[in-house]
């Protein structure tokens, strides 16, 4: 066994893109072979500096990228994020403090950087909460059994005056981007997608040397408006004569409920569709509730999704909106004791809520702490999606003052969950 300072931990050049890219397939569990296509894509997205490797001698046996990412708080305001992922320890060497080295190096440069949070999703739970991440968003996934809905199956197009058409890549990388961007601004908890994650999704780069291209639908307001777009899959499965087809949903953003409920319509008239396959999706999602029959709904995933570590309090309690001053009771802030094992942005703070809804946090006070928690704990509660109450009652934060996770509660929690769209 190498010992751990024989491990170099060293920045990515592009020459070192297909050892590191076969390091990769090894921890995913993928064939190590890489091909040219896919070296081609990761060369396109190449960032200098954001792209580790752990080394034993020549040999690449662990990976890490970072790059830059814009997270909705809400209300039209974004935070910057260091975004990490393709993090991975080849078998042959876990347990050696390579990953712990790696962030370490990371979320050093993040700070420095000026980044309010980090961000990820996680493969598995246990392993970020060590190094400050909390999970901050979670997902649902359902599938919809087409004949139990309810819906009229003469269904021709929406009602409204809006109408619905099928588009092409092209068509899909010019309209997506600013419809993204409205859905967006009012979105808790989505992030940023670059012109990589566009040209990705519909085939224009591609990381194998496969690709199934999907169909797209676009839905547009009775004024012409793109207010939605989905992209998904289909199946051919007949049985005894009958078609017994899914529709798999890749993805599908709308910047209006009206332009939601027509595109699940849509999938859900489709001739041979007899399961509509949700994909990743809100967990207080409208999508259940628009169909007559709800049970035809069925939950088959609900499960944490965006881990976020914070870098900076002030400025990410200042970021997000608030829905109303002050906390139960009639006081307009709350003390918050914040630890932070790794020191990058622990202390006492003092949040206080405007009339307005503004947040205003001050650092270093000598106030007496009214809640004890790690950043991790902060994380989970700092888009709205968590329960400072739940964490008190799991013994995850601590009161210092009576009442005062109800105080965090009524401050912090949102009428609508965070949701993060995306993996990365």
């Amino acid at each position: 066994m190498t010992p751990r300072a024989d491990i170099d931990i060293r920045t990515l050049t592009e020459d070192g893109l297909r050892e590191w890219s076969r390091a990769l397939h090894t921890g995913f569990l993928r064939t190590p072979e890489v091909t040219d296509r896919e070296l081609a894509a990761r060369r396109d997205g190449f960032l200098p500096g954001r792209t580790l490797g752990a080394y034993d001698g020549e040999r690449c046996v662990a990976t890490f990228r970072s790059f830059p990412q814009d997270l909705s708080v809400g209300a039209g305001t974004t935070v910057p994020a260091d975004a990490i992922s393709n993090v991975t320890v080849s078998p042959t060497h876990r347990r050696r403090g390579i990953l712990t080295r790696m962030m370490a190096q990371d979320l050093a440069a993040a700070k420095e950087r000026g980044d309010v949070v980090a961000t990820l999703i996680a493969a598995e739970y246990p392993i970020y909460g060590r190094y400050g991440f909390g999970p901050a968003t979670s997902t649902s996934a359902w599938t919809i059994d087409v004949p139990r809905t309810g819906l009229d199956p003469r269904w021709a197009g929406p009602a409204d005056g809006g109408r619905i058409d099928l588009v092409d890549g092209a068509d899909v990388r010019k309209l997506g981007p600013d419809l993204h961007a409205r859905f967006a601004r009012r979105q808790p908890g989505a992030v940023s997608r670059d012109e990589q994650w566009w040209q990705t999704n519909t085939g224009l780069v591609r990381f194998g040397d496969s690709w199934d291209e999907p169909f797209y639908a676009v839905y547009r307001s009775a004024d012409g408006e793109v207010e939605g777009l989905v992209s998904y899959e289909a199946d051919d499965k007949w049985e005894a004569k009958q078609p017994h087809d899914t529709a798999d949903v890749n993805w599908l953003i709308a910047a209006t409920p009206a332009a939601e409920r027509a595109l699940w319509q849509y999938l859900c008239s489709i001739d041979w569709i007899t399961k509509v396959k949700t994909g990743w999706r809100a967990p207080d999602d409208l999508l259940p509730f628009f169909l007559p029959d709800p049970r035809a709904a069925k939950l088959v995933t609900h499960a944490d999704w965006l881990w976020v570590r914070i870098l900076d309090v002030v400025r990410a309690l200042e970021a997000r909106p608030y829905d109303g001053p002050g906390v139960a009771g009639g006081s307009r802030g709350l003390v918050l004791e914040v630890v932070d094992a790794d020191g990058f942005t622990g202390g006492r703070y003092r949040l206080e809520v405007s009339e307005q809804g503004v947040g205003c946090c001050t650092p270093g006070v000598r106030d007496a702490a009214e809640l004890t928690l790690d950043v991790r704990e902060l994380a989970a509660l700092w888009l709205g999606d968590e329960s400072a109450v739940r964490l008190a009652a799991l013994g995850r934060v601590r009161e210092e003052r009576a009442g005062a996770a109800r105080a965090a509660d009524a401050l912090l929690r949102t009428s609508r969950r965070p949701w993060c769209p995306d993996i990365f």
